[in-house]
């Protein structure tokens, strides 16, 4: 990229308490350097100064920083600055190009990421505002993250205290995070204490949460079973820890019900019509993205959830080549010496947004169980000796193609408008 004569070109490296600031001449030379606190008054002292070098034009402001959103980000934004995200790894490689003995503080940080703009511009993503929705759709999918790998964690170690002087349960069932199975264990926390539970009280649950898996009799007779020998004392311990994590369970997933709820309202406000530009022809309909990518075999509300939040400005620009790398679907070739040609190795990407990923991966695989075409590739894959994550990828690589297709077009998933799979080498 050709700078113009007048443009400013700072470098941001971002820290909790304090910013430093770096701004570069065109010839790489430093103009000014300084720190800021994170604060909404050094946040604004900052802009504030950037204007003044700028002679309040604030379009001449390029900023590049290692960050895509947050306040210092969308500060610089509201101003009117031109702001660039720079990846960790690419800052660690231009750190190096300027500091091979791998010295490192927050003022060369900043140079590093000024210089990095002012030589690799095109190489860096210019960072856009997200809409409201948007900006709360991704924060309830990381909360849904957060709040499953709780859930895990305290099921986890409720099995793990059930397992001490209780397994016979761990066995009958081992989805203890189950209702029912909250319900019988906050019931009956001990063998002793089960094995004095009525018949009606189990007939109560089972019914209760809708259970026709077991009955009244296959429940008691597990309870009856023969206890494990524990040492006295392991039997009050284990009840009364788990007396404490029931309740934490049972809140934590009524907390991913209510956000779950969230995730589907926000989702039927991204799909809403849009307003008919020519009132004079009703036939014509316009979706939206997230109507198009609801469309999709595979694609429920969390993935349809995450992919909005996670890959946003993807699918805004269209992007399927960065959308296949941000998402893991496209693979890392190295071919380079004797490793050339059908010798270059293919890996999985692995520098990816972990959420996306996974989400994605759950995308192909239900497509690859139920929609024909689907099917019919990771079939192919399979046949051609590729693991099952390779051959999910590979659904998920074209259904990303299609994906970028429909939006381009705005037209709704058609399962008779798409190719069957031809053969494609392994990746």
């Amino acid at each position: 990229m050709r700078w113009a004569s007048d443009v400013i070109l700072v470098g941001i490296d971002w820290a909790r308490e304090e910013h430093a600031v770096c701004v570069l001449s065109l010839e790489g030379a430093v103009v000014a350097e300084w720190t800021i606190e994170h604060s909404g008054a050094g946040l604004a002292a900052l802009a504030d100064r950037l204007c003044e070098l700028a002679d309040r034009d604030a379009s001449r402001v390029h900023v590049a920083i290692e960050l895509n959103r947050g306040s210092l980000v969308e500060t610089m934004m509201e101003r009117g600055f031109h702001v660039y995200a720079l990846n960790p790894k690419q800052s660690d490689r231009y750190r190096d190009r300027h500091f091979p003995a791998g010295s490192k503080d927050d003022t060369r940080d900043a140079f590093v990421a000024a210089d990095a703009l002012r030589t690799d511009a095109h190489r860096l993503r210019e960072v856009r505002p997200d809409d409201p929705i948007t900006i709360q759709l991704r924060e309830h999918v990381r909360m849904r993250e957060e709040l499953l790998e709780d859930e895990n964690r305290i099921t986890n170690r409720l099995r793990d205290q059930l397992l001490r002087h209780f397994p016979q349960l761990v066995k009958f069932n081992g989805a203890v995070s189950d209702a029912w199975m909250l319900d019988l264990i906050e019931r009956a926390p001990t063998p002793e204490l089960g094995r004095k539970v009525p018949a009606g009280d189990i007939a109560t649950i089972l019914r209760k949460r809708h259970i026709r898996k077991f009955t009244v009799d296959d429940v008691l007779a597990m309870l009856r079973e023969r206890d494990v020998f524990v040492v006295e004392g392991t039997t009050d311990a284990a009840a009364a820890h788990i007396r404490l994590l029931v309740p934490r369970l049972r809140l934590v997933l009524d907390q991913i019900r209510a956000v779950d709820r969230k995730l589907e309202g926000f989702l039927e406000q991204l799909s809403a019509p849009l307003a008919k530009e020519d009132s004079s022809s009703p036939e014509k309909v316009e979706h939206r993205d997230a109507e198009i990518l609801l469309s999709l075999p595979g694609a429920g509300t969390i993935v349809v959830a995450t992919m909005l939040a996670e890959a946003s400005w993807a699918l805004r620009d269209r992007d399927y080549h960065a959308l296949r790398a941000i998402s893991g679907v496209a693979p890392v070739t190295i071919s380079s010496g004797k490793k050339k040609g059908r010798n270059a190795t293919v890996l999985m990407r692995r520098a990816c947004d972990s959420l996306l990923s996974n989400a994605v991966y759950h995308f192909a695989r239900v497509a690859a169980q139920f929609e024909p075409k689907a099917k019919a590739q990771y079939k192919q894959h399979r046949q051609h000796g590729q693991t099952h994550g390779r051959a999910c990828r590979a659904v998920a690589d074209r259904l990303l193609a299609v994906m970028i297709a429909m939006l381009k077009s705005g037209s709704l998933y058609d399962s008779e408008r798409r190719k069957p799979p031809v053969a494609e080498e392994a990746a």
